[in-house]
């Protein structure tokens, strides 16, 4: 049987902390635990890497451009070093197709995709730079802003990550280096939780939606209603739907459907992107894109309606 070689992805724009984090790990024998390891650097970061240092940790280090980031090449390098493990510090202005739809040599097996974020930054190659962005954040399993300080807008930014890729573990690291994953101020909800029935605001949907995935154990059993679209995902059958909303995530041009899945019996009878009034209680199960368990809704009644004066909801308190 082949023996799985563990690939560790580290995604970021020039200057984003990747290549400091590189050198920090690998210089660390926990990462490896000594095994022969192989670096693969696909830019020339701020920090430069001391190859000896790193050969003497049985690290080998090989920088690649993009015309060379072929199937031969990666292919040609695993034979040639034979690593244990694979460690790839991705351009962060290359498309991350290249990388991910690659025919890598037998074995290889990306376990791990990190994507780091200079907290500075962000907002300029949000509004800048969306598209390569976004798909950063999408395919990373830790996403880790570096160089935070009292402004910081964590609380907001961890909301974004959360309705674009809800498995990702976001991590805050001040500029000394220290892990800070203390929110902003709690901030008080626009709607009650104290009661049994939540009656949600249309704009409110964005809010409950990320608050809900987070914390299920504090709307199990409780009734809710809100104004919603459906989604009738063909996996669901003809007894469950998705009634959602479209949400502005990072930007203007990153619009989403979010929402939970919904048992009701009549479901077939809904039509895609209908307006319905949704009535029922919140109950969870696991889901795999959450990585374990999320809210459910037990339909009690749906009814149509008119649409939302907004189309979009957004994650802003």
């Amino acid at each position: 049987m082949e023996k799985e070689i563990p690939v560790y992805v580290f995604m970021g724009f020039l200057g984003s902390g990747k290549t400091k984090f590189s050198k920090e790990v690998l210089l660390d024998q926990g990462f490896t635990e000594g095994q022969k390891s192989l670096l693969l650097v696909c830019e020339d970061g701020e920090e430069e890497y001391d190859v000896k240092a790193l050969n003497d940790k049985k690290i080998d280090v090989e920088f690649i451009n993009e015309e060379n980031l072929t199937s031969d090449h990666l292919i040609e390098l695993g034979n040639k070093y034979e690593p244990k493990n694979v460690i790839i510090e991705y351009n962060g202005m290359w498309e991350l197709d290249k990388i991910f739809n690659i025919k890598v040599p037998k074995g290889w097996t990306v376990v791990q995709v990190i994507s780091f974020v200079d907290a500075t930054t962000f907002d300029v190659y949000v509004n800048n730079m969306k598209k390569i962005m976004m798909d950063q954040l999408r395919n990373a399993d830790m996403i880790i802003f570096n160089r935070c300080d009292e402004n910081t807008k964590k609380a907001e930014y961890r909301r974004s990550i959360r309705a674009v890729n809800r498995r990702a573990q976001v991590v805050f690291e001040n500029k000394d280096g220290s892990a800070d994953n203390s929110m902003d101020e709690e901030v008080a909800l626009p709607y009650s939780l104290d009661g049994d029935e939540i009656v949600l605001q249309d704009e409110d949907f964005g809010l409950f939606y990320i608050d809900a995935a987070d914390n299920p154990e504090k709307y199990i059993g409780k009734k809710v209603k809100f104004r919603a679209q459906v989604h009738r995902p063909e996996s669901y059958g003809k007894n469950a739907f998705v009634p959602g909303r479209f949400a502005m995530t990072c930007c203007a041009n990153d619009i989403a459907f979010i929402g939970f899945k919904c048992y009701y019996g009549k479901a077939a009878t809904l039509a895609d992107r209908e307006w319905v009034y949704v009535e029922g209680t919140i109950d969870k199960e696991y889901y795999e894109e959450f990585g374990g368990e999320g809210p459910v809704i037990i339909a009690e009644e749906i009814s149509a309606t008119s649409k939302a004066e907004d189309d979009l909801v957004y994650f802003n308190y």
